[in-house]
């Protein structure tokens, strides 16, 4: 192998830790902030869902945040650079997730009056189904967030020699610091402020590079000439990492997971004083998303024009293609002090709003799931306290889950990989139970364990057998100008050894492009759930109130209301609006397959739930002006 020299890149130095340090200094001021101005508001609801007053504005910012962790400020451009540009057709999947989560998941969940996106499990179907998604949500979470911590501290660890259990700790602490103290709205106006550094930290990335490599005229040519533009590949070959339909087809689902039923999201969502101020801030979020989306693109354009003649990462000056973004930083602002502190806050700010959000969803869907199903008569103010351990608790987890990370590969597949096998089936499910009023509870149970099991079988088949290299292969990159070393070390010739064994489906199942291991879950659990049902008998519609059920059919429909009113399968949609606040809580309690404690318990923890709702402008609107923002 060809040795090179590797350029001298510096290190962090004083004032880049100063800024970096300001980052964490102001998260943690924003959570004492809200600890004292909330002092004396010590429910839990407020605690956990800030209140249900926020506006569309803060959350629209913190969804931005939240999603467009530092996998995307580092990961993204490092996919741009070695794969090209096709990255960019996620606008594409991310316009359409939030289309499907605005109209159809958001106002199920919002009107229901729930805090956690599971409890519309047990009412729809029954609480075992709402025990199993709940195990596997805080499965899929702290694997998750663990490689949201791990990544970005490994990266900037062996480019600038910032400590790497430092930051680790340091992420750990701080999030579950003004998280504990805080509770919802300082998680979201401390992502509404992260997603600023985010964003300036992009666009100084950008307008340096582009400076230093000649204009964004000369940027588009050398990425023209390395093929990093030939964005729409419509081959339908399911088994090519990245395609046009892959990204929009399989990143739809996978992004939809996340978005449509995770708990972070509509959590976030459901915190807002209006149904039309969570789907405005679901909207202003897709803006976020492009934004943030464009500007990695255009890093990892910028990135390749600069590294052309001579790739980092075949000279071996890096030892993982994650660390690409942060070594161009450290490059190319070698000269300016404390600008390399930016970027790293940039990307830690990734970081910082995703743990942030995945602990406070984490206690939240823990407190509401498992706490108050065993303790129902626990006081407000204990359920404050224990809502608090809750986050230290998943703190704790989440931060030692980054060690666990280090077994993954690229930041990017990695993390999109969990959040399709275990995403994917949670969709499967709660689109059963919000479009297909004739599943009942045994059918969900059984789509569930088999989407998990087959998109498990998949995506563990890939991490075991990954894909062959010619349906993952990087594009072509160069050390033409890279100064060779004069080495005396004589060249070691390996000996040939036979390729290992690969099963029968190793070329075929288990080299499916990544992104569409949500799909399967999807739809493994989709078309199970409805088999069972059927077999077992369907549920009764009348039997189900309206407000569980989204009447897709009326999109396709509008022309026949008979057809329309065969198609709810029973359900009475035409009394949604005056019966809303009655049935909602005597259907949850008149469910037979329930205990009578059960029954007991949902009547009231409904009736709390949806007070103060007002159905004429689906929004909480007798709940006392202090809370709000």
């Amino acid at each position: 192998m060809t040795n090179f020299v590797a350029p001298e890149v510096k290190k962090f130095v004083t004032w880049d830790y100063i800024v970096f340090a300001a980052l964490f200094l102001v998260s943690a001021s924003i959570g004492v902030f809200f600890a004292v101005k909330e002092r004396k508001k010590k429910t839990s609801k407020e605690f956990l869902v800030g209140g249900r007053q926020m506006t569309c504005g803060p959350i629209a910012f913190s969804l931005t945040s939240s999603f467009m962790s530092a996998v995307t400020v580092l990961g993204t451009p490092s996919e741009v650079y070695r794969y090209g540009a096709s990255f960019v057709l996620f606008f594409l999947s991310y316009t359409l997730v939030i289309i499907f989560t605005s109209e159809l998941f958001l106002p199920v969940f919002y009107r229901s009056g729930i805090t956690s996106t599971y409890e519309y499990l047990e009412l729809r179907f029954n609480k075992i189904v709402r025990l199993a998604a709940t195990l596997i949500y805080i499965l899929q979470t702290i694997l998750y967030t663990g490689i949201v911590v791990y990544a970005p501290s490994l990266a900037l660890n062996q480019v600038t020699g910032f400590d790497l259990w430092g930051s680790v700790a340091a992420t750990g602490i701080v999030c579950t610091f003004y998280c504990t103290l805080g509770g919802l709205k300082a998680v979201v106006w401390t992502d509404a402020f992260q997603m600023v550094v985010m964003v300036a930290g992009f666009v100084a990335v950008l307008i340096r590079g582009t400076s230093l490599n000649g204009g964004v005229t000369k940027v588009w040519e050398d990425a023209h000439e390395g093929s990093r533009l030939n964005i729409f590949d419509f081959d339908v070959d399911p088994l090519r990492r990245h395609t046009f339909w892959t990204i929009v087809i399989g990143g739809t689902f996978t992004w939809l997971g996340l978005y449509g039923v995770n708990q972070s999201t509509i959590q976030r969502c459901i915190s807002c004083k209006s149904e039309r101020h969570a789907k405005l801030a679901l909207y202003l979020n897709l803006l976020g998303l492009w934004t943030v989306l464009v500007c990695a693109v255009f890093c990892g354009l910028v990135m390749y024009s600069h590294y052309k003649s001579c790739d980092p990462w075949i000279a071996a000056f890096i030892s993982a293609p994650d660390q690409l973004m942060p070594y161009f930083v450290m490059d190319i602002f070698s000269s300016m002090p404390g600008v390399p502190g930016l970027f790293v806050a940039c990307a830690f700010s990734g970081t910082l709003s995703t743990v942030a959000a995945s602990i406070n969803a984490l206690a939240t869907v823990t407190f509401e799931d498992l706490v108050k199903k065993g303790f129902p008569n626990i006081s407000e103010k204990m359920s404050t306290w224990i809502s608090k351990g809750l986050c230290v608790l998943y703190g704790v987890l989440c931060t030692s889950m980054a060690a666990a990370a280090s077994l993954l590969g690229g930041v990017v597949q990695a993390s999109l990989s969990i959040h399709g096998m275990c995403g994917g089936p949670m969709l499967g499910l709660f689109t059963l139970g919000i479009v297909f009023p004739c599943a009942n509870w045994k059918g969900a149970l059984g789509g569930l364990l088999a989407g998990i099991s087959l998109a498990f079988w998949a995506g563990t088949g890939s991490f075991i057998y990954p894909a062959p290299p010619t349906k993952s292969i990087p594009l072509q990159l160069s050390t033409l100008n890279c100064t060779l070393a004069n080495s005396t070390k004589a060249l070691l010739t390996a000996a040939p050894t036979l390729a290992p064994e690969r099963p029968l489906l190793a070329d075929t199942w288990y080299s499916l492009s990544y992104l569409y291991f949500s799909a399967i879950g999807c739809v493994g659990c989709a078309i199970t759930g409805l088999l069972i049902s059927f077999i077992t008998g369907p549920s009764k519609g009348e039997d189900i109130p309206p407000v569980l059920i989204k009447p897709v059919c009326d999109l396709f429909c509008f022309w026949s209301k008979r057809l329309k009113v065969f198609l709810w399968c029973g359900v009475q949609h035409d009394s949604l609006e005056m019966d809303f606040e009655k049935k909602l809580p005597e259907a949850a309690a008149n469910k037979t397959r329930t205990d009578n404690t059960f029954k007991n318990n949902t009547n009231k923890e409904n009736n709390y739930q949806i007070c103060g709702y007002n159905s004429e402008e689906n929004s909480y609107t007798n709940i006392s002006r202090e809370t709000r923002l």
